[in-house]
């Protein structure tokens, strides 16, 4: 029985390799036997060269959910259509006074005193085909939708080919709706730059010395909704709530130069400009620029990174202008792997945000997450997380507190990138939003969290 199972595999080896009746008349079959086995020996090592390439990549506790890749041109066109995303799902029992918890008037994420076990749910599902032309170049079409609300939204209807000149082999053309310059932190959830929408653009446009991503693009209208005590309609909502089709009239110019190695250092750098078109009033109509530095460092057990950026009329997008607003957002983050068993993610982070028409809003931002983890096999792990998180105003005090969370977790592999993941987690924090409460007149308030959850995350 095991002779017959191979014999298929065989057979096809040695066609590969010869006619087989040319193949039969040079050959003995103990030398047919030798190629054979060195045929399937070496296609095994490429296979395995291959998968321990992949989980390199994935293994990289910097990572974040994205968009997939622009195909380059050596890509094998799969046959029927690519399913990807990203999603969590799951239960988050509230037994204290906040359900997540947050520290007002932060801006830096929507988990800024930390993302673990503080969370919603919610998802974005990705259907993409590829094709390739007689001429080589290679096409890709994708259409995402997301569920982070009531509403089932469209996020993406793209299309874009790579492979198009010979001189510039793995520049990516595109235009339509896409997640657009959204570089993301992972440990407290934070896109410190984010400009999807719809438009066009290039991406990997190689200039000797780094690569090059220019675009223009538009913010795409949307209705936000609200309830309304009568009328009409039957749901209560005065609107449903998800984008249209149309630009809102919020545009930007952006561009990231990346690919740069300085040293062991790799550099990148972010310029955008933004501005609007006459569909917003007069009275409003503004401009806002901004700029950002990375720095990354990979070494043997460690992963490092160091950003900074400053926006001017803006803060993380230049779409959403407000005159007199100066910010200025720098952070450190990484990774350190002891064992393989035993690995700790960190991150600390300033955020300036300086109003000089409304001074009350102004304040500065400080931030510190750490998450140790131990990796029990390759299925089991338990991490800890802490965060702690202060924000000063420049008048009436400040708003402060700290989260902690202890999660147990079943995955895939061995890793903090490995997903899906099942997860089971108990949160606890405080915080005192003094601050908020001197502006309303009230007394210091002490809100006290106690959360437990289980929950399902996966990117695929």
């Amino acid at each position: 029985m095991k002779i017959f199972k191979q014999l298929p595999l065989t057979l096809a080896v040695i066609a590969t390799l010869c006619p087989i009746s040319a193949f039969a008349q040079e050959f003995t079959q103990e030398q047919i036997d030798q190629i054979v086995a060195k045929a399937v020996d070496k296609a095994l090592a490429d296979r395995e060269a291959k998968m321990d390439a992949a989980r390199q990549a994935k293994n990289d506790p910097l990572v974040t959910p994205q968009a997939p890749a622009p195909d380059t041109p050596d890509l094998a066109i799969p046959y029927g259509v690519k399913f990807t995303g990203y999603a969590r799902y799951g239960a988050h029992f509230q037994a204290g006074d906040q359900k997540y918890i947050g520290v007002d008037g932060s801006y830096n994420g929507s988990s800024a005193i930390g993302r673990l076990g503080n969370e919603g749910n919610g998802g974005e599902f990705q259907l993409t085909k590829a094709f390739k032309s007689e001429s080589g170049a290679i096409w890709d079409v994708g259409v995402m939708f997301d569920h982070w609300g009531d509403e089932v939204n469209l996020k993406k209807a793209y299309a874009g080919v790579t492979n198009l000149f010979e001189s510039q082999p793995n520049a990516y053309f595109w235009a339509g709706r896409d997640f657009h310059q959204r570089p993301q932190q992972g440990i407290n959830d934070y896109f410190f730059m984010n400009h999807d929408g719809q438009g066009a653009g290039v991406k990997n446009f190689d200039l000797g010395f780094a690569q090059v991503d220019l675009a223009a693009v538009a913010s795409v209208e949307s209705c936000n909704p609200e309830l309304v005590e009568d009328g009409d309609n039957p749901s209560r909502i005065s609107c449903t709530g998800s984008s249209g089709t149309g630009d809102k009239g919020n545009y930007a110019a952006t561009s990231k130069l990346h690919g740069i190695k300085m040293g062991p250092i790799d550099f990148e750098l972010y310029a955008n400009y933004g501005f609007d078109s006459k569909a917003i009033d007069s009275d409003e109509r503004s401009k806002a620029w901004q700029a950002a530095v990375v720095f990354s460092h990979t070494g043997v057990n460690s992963l490092n990174k160091i950003i900074a950026r400053y926006s001017d009329h803006s803060d993380n997008s230049v779409y959403n202008k407000t005159n007199g607003l100066h910010t200025v957002y720098a952070s450190f983050e990484g990774s350190y792997k002891f064992t393989p068993q035993a690995q700790v993610e960190y991150l600390l982070a300033f955020h300036d945000y300086d109003n000089d028409e409304q001074t009350q809003d102004s304040r500065r931002n400080y931030g510190a997450i750490v998450r140790p983890m131990y990796f029990w096999n390759d299925v089991h792990s338990t991490w800890l997380e802490a965060g702690y998180q202060r924000v000063d105003y420049d008048s009436d005090g400040d708003n402060k507190g700290w989260k902690l969370t202890l999660s147990q977790n079943i995955s895939i592999a061995m890793g903090p990138a490995f997903r899906p993941m099942l997860r089971f987690y108990v949160t606890g924090g405080q915080v005192e939003n003094n601050h908020t409460a001197r502006v309303a007149g009230e007394e210091s308030t002490q809100l006290d969290s106690f959360n437990i959850g289980g929950m399902w995350e996966a990117w695929f």
